[in-house]
């Protein structure tokens, strides 16, 4: 929508990874710089970890981009909470290997005939498993297995582990020391800081054809508090500012619109945690709810009571009293 106001040939925050459009951070430099040391090894496991939206997926594609596909065969799984023998099925699956006996060592058996096919024309085979903290130690355990296929002493598969900062705890579990002594590198990614944020932004900018001077200096700190330098969060601000900037007309983007458009977002936030609180709050039973009703009414009644009974004592007192100074009129006269 936005594209062709700001001369963009594409939209240049993307949700979606693009190796083309990776941006090298320090730390990703690192980070893929570990996963191209442990490729040139051919074994043991490469463990990448970050919170959520650091860049994990782009890394891993931008290694898979860079691959000899007539050297590596690489596959990569997006995993959930899978059992060994669902990990080791989806595996097989990955890599298009077809079973007829579908037991676990039949699995097993296909894989490694499959490796020991590679292996015999010059090539090896490289597993990504994303989303790794959902593995159970069972499943990691069971990828640990896998490296042990090998062939006149070379591994036939390596495995490169991403996942989100929980796999660090999973992995230091006191019953994964033989899965530690296999891990030949590791790499952690962190929230870009402000330098990095901006910088970001003005590569993602330049990619996408547009103008470098488009955002005003001041509103590089304001989408840096917003985001914590989360770089998927920093695509879905600047996706939104740019649609503010089309619609208002905005030549050049100043922090005052950076800001309006962080209160729209905060306010959007706000709004959907209220309506979610709303409608996860536990419904009464009918029963529950017409006790209620009945005690409520009761309560009303007594109360009404009361009121009535205190009434007609005010009126007797009343009553009464005009009653005595009618008398002792009558006396005086």
């Amino acid at each position: 929508m936005y594209e062709k106001y700001y001369g963009f040939r594409e939209r240049p925050f993307q949700l979606t990874p693009n190796h083309q459009w990776f941006y090298a951070s320090k730390l990703h430099k690192r980070a893929l710089a570990y996963l191209q040391y442990g490729l040139s090894q051919g074994e043991g496991f490469i463990v990448i970890t970050g919170d959520v939206g650091t860049g994990k997926t782009t890394i891993a594609n931008q290694l898979l981009s860079q691959l000899n596909q007539d050297e590596i065969i690489a596959k990569q799984i997006v995993t959930s909470k899978l059992e060994p023998d669902d990990l080791i099925r989806m595996i097989a699956s990955c890599f298009n290997l077809v079973v007829t006996d579908h037991s676990k060592a039949s699995y097993l058996d296909a894989i490694y005939s499959y490796l020991k096919r590679l292996h015999a024309q010059h090539r090896r085979a490289l597993l990504l498993v994303d989303e790794a903290q959902n593995l159970p130690l069972a499943s990691i355990e069971e990828l640990r297995m896998l490296s042990n296929f090998q062939l006149n002493g070379k591994p036939l598969l390596q495995s490169f582990l991403l996942g989100q900062n929980e796999l660090n705890a999973i992995i230091q579990a006191p019953d994964m020391e033989q899965f530690r002594q296999r891990i030949i590198a590791s790499s952690n990614l962190s929230a870009f800081q402000l330098d990095d944020t901006k910088s970001y932004i003005r590569y993602r900018l330049h990619q996408a054809g547009g103008d470098l001077q488009l955002l005003q200096d001041g509103c590089y700190e304001l989408i840096q508090q917003q985001s914590r330098g989360i770089p998927r969060k920093i695509n879905t601000i600047m996706d939104r500012i740019l649609l503010f900037g089309y619609l208002e007309e905005c030549a050049v983007i100043s922090a005052d619109n950076v800001n309006t458009v962080l209160e729209e977002i905060s306010q959007e936030i706000a709004n959907q945690t209220a309506g979610a609180a709303a409608t996860s709050a536990p419904a009464l039973p009918v029963q529950t709810t017409q006790n209620l009703r009945a005690e409520l009414s009761q309560m009303l009644d007594s109360e009404l009571e009361q009121k009535i009974k205190m009434a007609k004592e005010l009126d007797a007192l009343l009553k009464r009293q005009q009653q005595l100074l009618s008398n002792r009129d009558g006396k005086d006269n």
